[in-house]
């Protein structure tokens, strides 16, 4: 959801070769595979949250969302893909810009089908490109995705109508035109409009968003959702570590954690069961919301798996379903 400055502060070094799709927002990272281990049948596309980016700077000084896990995915022979929307719009709005680059990797790639992974604010807009065009996804995988919502938006929301509700969106905007900016764009390139993202990411927004777009959610509070319906497979897992390392600066999300549940059964942003989606491969992760995602610079609890495994592992699993 949420990284405003951090991220796009941190500047790190990137070993990896990518390579650029032409007239697309979408970037393909690419590498001789020394495995296949990772190679689905259908191309992977990921897909960021709230305040994401593909990579803040350029290489080799540049510093990826998805802190080195889109390269190993890339080196175990995936053909893999991140995208890049509005930092801060409505879960539709995003949605539309991300359907768009789903069908420019469609046609770069010769593919019928692709398996869509969102981080947070991500996984609505992911469930958005499947309601769209329920042909074009083979699976559908969420990562702590604010689902039915975040207790942090509806605080932020009660800012609306008050004296402080320009200045904060005009500030937020800002931020998202800046981050555009730091990924070498222009910063209109993109529409920016932070009071809607947070009415996306409300309860009631979320419940609005789930009534039009209701494939893979659960039918009860913290339950499973379909694992597969409209021949699309719906995965889901999160975390719910909030300071997870000491010398991380996502540690400050132990403040916006105790806004959930009394501070338990979330990753700083978004509760377990608001998380839940399609099949749970696991909701009890020890990340934060960052860690999720391999940031900050892959900083974790000492005995938390790796995300970069993680992920390596979930493509096998969507290479063994066929997909």
């Amino acid at each position: 959801m949420k990284y405003g400055l951090i991220t796009a502060a941190c500047i790190a070094a990137m070993t990896m070769t990518t390579a650029q799709a032409n007239s697309t927002q979408a970037k393909q990272y690419t590498a001789k595979a020394s495995t296949q281990y990772a190679k689905t049948k259908y191309p992977i596309v990921f897909g960021h949250g709230m305040a994401g980016f593909i990579q803040i700077g350029s290489d080799p000084f540049g510093l990826d969302y998805w802190y080195q896990i889109l390269p190993d995915l890339a080196r175990n022979g995936a053909n893999v893909w991140a995208t890049r929307v509005s930092p801060f719009n409505s879960s539709e709005v995003r949605g539309e810009q991300l359907k768009q680059q789903v069908e420019e990797i469609l046609a770069i790639t010769g593919a019928q089908k692709v398996n869509l992974i969102g981080h947070s604010h991500g996984g609505p807009t992911i469930r958005y490109v499947a309601g769209v065009i329920p042909n074009k996804v083979a699976s559908l995988t969420s990562v702590g995705g604010p689902h039915k919502g975040s207790p942090v938006a509806d605080l932020i929301l009660k800012a609306e109508g008050t004296v402080v509700e320009g200045p904060l969106v005009g500030g937020v905007n800002l931020v998202s035109k800046a981050i555009t900016w730091a990924q070498g764009l222009d910063p209109n390139s993109f529409p920016h409009n932070s009071l809607e993202g947070g009415r996306s990411l409300t309860a009631a927004g979320s419940a609005a968003f789930n009534q039009k777009f209701p494939i893979g959610m659960p039918t009860t509070s913290c339950g499973e959702g379909s694992y597969q319906e409209k021949g699309i497979y719906n995965y889901s897992f999160t975390g719910v570590g909030q300071v997870t390392n000491l010398l991380d600066p996502d540690s400050a999300l132990k403040v916006t954690a105790l806004l959930i549940d009394g501070g338990k059964n979330n990753d700083g942003l978004v509760s377990r069961c608001s998380a839940k989606f399609g099949k749970t491969i696991r909701d009890n992760y020890n990340w934060n919301h960052l860690d999720e995602v391999n940031m900050v610079f892959g900083l974790k609890a000492m005995f938390a798996p790796d995300p970069v495994d993680v992920y390596r592992q979930h493509a096998n699993r969507l290479k063994l379903q066929g997909l």
